[in-house]
């Protein structure tokens, strides 16, 4: 396992901190080419815009051991922690640490107003092209190709870059040369993308993770049932996803619910995005031998001489990163920004009666008797995660969002035009919307929910409850957007 707590870091490197300030500095002028956008809908009413102030999430689960404190704290370093290429960063790769795709607004939510990905491209003499989808002021993404060049299905993640060209420290420990040898050459994204062959995600927040984690298959299946002739009136069914697993199990984690555990959703993020290999998958996704710089798996867990070796860092980063998600507390709403409490109410009261409930279920209750393996082969109860009301606006399943939102990828059961339903909670001061991040205003983003059918897929679920959001009068709609906003 690479540990690198204490190991040199150059000069010249920026910070995840320091990146995490250059995006909260942003923050203000991204709010003000939001409010120019407001309104620019056929509503009347406006996006409030992300709510300014403290964040509203970030912090650990309030009833947590001292124990559990201690493995989130760790996990919450490692989460931040820069890669380089001895840590095993690459030889394909999206970003350099964790936090640099969740990070707004603090580490564990989604992408920042200053995308990171433009300056990690090039950093240390790396000879990366920047796509022209990947935008400074955008959303950090994530890119799938539709189709294999014989026009076959794909579907997989294709890494932004390659490490060929970076001269951070590296060594080349078969020769004992420092230097680069790696001969990596990106894909043509901006020829695919062209083609309409690129579909492009945004990160998850991950703020009350753990709670979704334990929340029940058969809960999911009983919210999915109940409500059923509304359901049916309004033209909203939806399903879950199972994965591709052989064991009959809800996904629920990602765009389209294709992750069961916090701890796949870890090991799959390390490798489609730092390229990190671990013991969930051991094999780098280029196994060109010139861009081999770590060993692999480059971090697994330490299952001897771990005398002397604190508790929580016996276990592998994505052990840790699985630790901080699951005890990340949900986020915090407020009850009075914007717009001020009784709009706030009202906004809620309409947010039911159109139907958005239906599927952005207010709240699902974890199982009652959680309990995690820890370190070394212990079985804890966490009383934190057990029995727990979670608020997170979501029914976990999939539906049918139409041709519009569809982007061709199927994942498990999830169809070309189905996805997840959203947790909104943290919705408040989140920056981009859509899995694509297509926008950052709210008011486009419920418009975006409207499409019907055609030759490859059916209408959207959700476009009689958008009918009903149109109907409302300006000043409904208003207290119905400031609602979200205090989410």
């Amino acid at each position: 396992m690479r540990r690198h707590l204490n190991a040199h870091r150059p000069e010249s490197r920026p910070s995840g901190r320091l990146l995490l300030l250059l995006a909260a500095t942003a923050v203000s002028a991204f709010l003000a080419v939001d409010a120019s956008r407001a309104g620019s809908g056929s509503s009347a009413a406006s996006d409030p815009g992300p709510r300014q102030g403290a964040p509203g999430a970030g912090g650990p689960l309030s009833a947590l051991t001292s124990d559990e404190a201690t493995y989130f704290q760790a996990g919450q370093e490692f989460f931040q922690e820069v890669h380089n290429l001895q840590d095993g960063l690459g030889p394909e790769f999206d970003l350099d640490r964790c936090s640099g795709c969740h990070a707004y607004p603090s580490a564990g939510g989604s992408s920042p107003a200053i995308n990171p990905q433009p300056t990690v491209a090039t950093a240390y003499g790396a000879v990366n092209l920047i796509p022209k989808f990947v935008q400074l002021h955008g959303p950090v993404v994530e890119a799938r190709f539709r189709k294999l060049p014989s026009g076959a299905p794909d579907g997989h993640v294709h890494q932004l870059f390659v490490i060929t060209g970076r001269e951070d420290g590296t060594v080349d420990l078969k020769n004992g040369v420092n230097h680069n040898t790696c001969n990596a050459v990106q894909p043509d994204f901006d020829a695919e993308y062209a083609k309409g062959n690129v579909a492009l995600r945004i990160p998850t927040p991950t703020f009350g993770a753990g709670l979704i984690e334990a929340i029940s298959d058969s809960a999911i299946v009983a919210n999915l049932a109940a409500n059923g002739a509304q359901k049916a009136s309004l033209g909203i069914s939806g399903h879950p996803n199972y994965g591709d697993g052989a064991v009959p199990t809800i996904t629920r984690f990602g765009w389209k619910a294709q992750n069961k555990s916090l701890l796949g959703f870890a090991g799959e993020a390390s490798i489609n995005e730092l390229g990190v290999t671990n013991q969930l998958f051991q094999n780098e996704l280029d196994d060109n031998p010139l861009c081999q710089f770590a060993p692999a798996p480059n971090n697994e867990t330490i299952f001897d001489n771990f005398e002397g070796v604190p508790a929580p860092f016996v276990m592998s980063e994505i052990e840790l990163f699985a630790a901080f998600m699951r005890f990340l507390a949900p986020p915090a709403p407020s009850t009075t920004t914007p717009g001020g409490a009784p709009s706030i109410a009202n906004g809620g009261q309409l947010f039911n009666a159109i139907g958005c409930a239906l599927c952005h279920a207010p709240a699902l209750t974890t199982v009652t008797d959680v309990v995690q393996y820890g370190a070394p082969n212990a079985i804890n109860y966490v009383a934190a995660l057990s029995g727990v009301t979670a608020n997170l606006y979501s029914d976990l399943a999939l539906h049918k969002m139409g041709p519009g939102l569809a982007d061709g990828i199927v994942q498990g059961q999830a169809a070309g035009d189905e996805f997840r339903t959203a947790p909104l909670w943290g919705l408040g001061q989140r920056l981009f919307f859509l899995h694509d991040g297509r926008t950052s205003d709210l008011v486009q983003a419920i418009g975006a929910h409207a499409s019907p059918g055609n030759a490859n897929y059916g209408p959207s679920e959700a476009n009689q409850v958008i009918q009903n959001y149109n109907a409302l009068s300006n000043a409904q709609q208003q207290d119905l957007l400031n609602f979200l906003r205090s989410l």
